[in-house]
């Protein structure tokens, strides 16, 4: 039988034209940014931002190709600002001395380039010496400096659906010279792509292995034991971009909310092995403590935010011992929706509504003008009074009796609504 080569299979396979790439067809596809780009000819600096193996490589590859440019290619963890100057003093040779070639710089993991690095970056593409292409698993908005973002566009790619990993998966049986020479069966094709969690690298380069764990004879079985020697974890029922993800993630906050830290934590379990980001999960306790805890137990926010930051900081797999310990106290305390409803109501208001006016006497007066047509005429101050308190109106005419907010009886929101019954009698707090 043939030995595998020394290439993985995932490189092996690295589409050579857009025609054989997979996903991300609200970029590439007819009409849209990325597919108008090529059709022009043209290609602006750029940052990709989405999950390993979703084709951020592969597409800055295709497009460097297109345009007939000179492709580099950095990793942020191992280059340093000395290696991007140099590309960038090779990038302006080649485009002021061998007429006009263009330079693509390939950035991954741009996310980990520090402050200074992502400056050096900035002049070679303002001044169109570099198209910069960086790639980033991380918020873009939070990990790349304003002025590199202002001066390049963002990408969202998704991960690569069942129906598109399924493609590539026939295509590496039927293409790769090693493996279409084996005879591969298995038990549950569903179960190799559910491992792969939307990750086509993972799932090419698992496939191989599995085969390489699996040949006797020419021939391949891939049972789910082969599997989980080949991914090194047991199979957990979890597709980060199918059915099973959205009905985890709800069991999840459905614990959470119902006040279950048993079945919070046994969900977050199921997630976490399934390789779902642990910062996906964070997020949504720091939705969930708001939405569903909010001023009944105001530390929950505080806690969750603290606990995206230290996953973010610390990443796993010590970020699971936070995050149980963030699902596990917001489980167990008081809760709330109350902050929730207040403004999903008061919104509801402001689009039902015309733009009632702001009342005179709270609108602001720096001018002469604006004082003489009563601007805050009649406003009292409220630290001026007892208790820091005076009652007056603070909503439109037209929506004086409205009442959005009703904090519940339950833990720091009780003392809320007992403070508010004193300070406005009239309300139905």
């Amino acid at each position: 039988m043939p030995s595998p080569p020394e290439i993985p299979l995932a490189e092996r396979l690295r589409p050579q034209t857009l025609d054989e790439y997979v996903g991300q067809r609200h970029l590439v596809g007819k009409g849209k940014p990325i597919f108008q780009m090529i059709s022009r000819g043209t290609l602006f600096s750029m940052i990709f931002w989405g999950p390993p193996g979703s084709g951020k490589t592969t597409l800055a590859r295709l497009l460097s190709k297109n345009i007939h440019a000179h492709f580099d290619q950095l990793s942020a963890v191992s280059s340093g600002v000395k290696d991007v100057r140099q590309v960038i003093e090779q990038a302006r040779k080649r485009r002021y001395e061998l007429e006009m070639l263009q330079t693509v710089l390939f950035i991954d993991e741009i996310h980990r380039f520090n402050k200074a690095q992502q400056d050096a970056l900035l002049q070679a593409v303002e001044q169109g010496d570099i198209i910069l292409i960086g790639a980033t698993t991380e918020n873009p908005s939070f990990e790349i400096i304003p002025p590199l973002r202002s001066r390049a566009r963002t990408y969202v790619l998704n991960p690569l659906t069942i129906e598109e990993l399924s493609q590539l998966l026939d295509r590496a049986l039927e293409k790769d010279s090693y493996l279409k020479e084996l005879n591969v069966s298995f038990e549950d094709t569903d179960m190799l792509i559910a491992y792969s969690g939307g990750d086509a690298r993972s799932m090419l380069n698992g496939l191989e292995m599995c085969c390489l764990l699996a040949e006797d004879g020419g021939h391949v079985t891939i049972t789910q034991t082969v599997l989980e020697e080949a991914f090194q974890r047991a199979f957990a029922k979890y597709d980060k971009g199918g059915e099973e993800h959205y009905n985890t993630i709800s069991a999840f906050i459905k614990s959470v909310r119902g006040s279950d830290p048993d079945a919070a934590v046994y969900w977050m379990a199921r997630m976490l092995e399934g390789g779902e980001d642990p910062l996906f999960i964070a997020r949504r306790l720091i939705i969930l403590a708001s939405e569903d805890i909010g001023n009944a137990d105001p530390n929950a926010l505080l806690l969750a935010t603290a606990c995206h930051e230290a996953v973010h900081a610390i990443g796993m797999p010590e970020a699971r011992i936070v995050l149980s310990q963030t699902a596990t106290y917001l489980a167990s305390t008081q809760k709330s929706n109350a902050a929730y409803l207040a403004v999903n109501t008061a919104l509801r208001d402001v689009r039902e509504f015309p733009p009632y006016p702001v009342p005179l006497h709270l609108r602001n007066a720096p001018t002469g003008l604006m004082k003489s047509q009563g601007y805050g005429k009649g406003y009292r101050y409220a630290h001026d009074f007892p208790g820091h308190f005076v009652e007056q109106q603070y909503l439109p005419d037209e929506l004086m009796h409205k009442q959005y907010y009703s904090p519940s009886e339950e833990g720091r929101e009780l003392r809320l609504r007992e403070r508010l019954r004193l300070l406005w009698k009239k309300r139905s707090y």
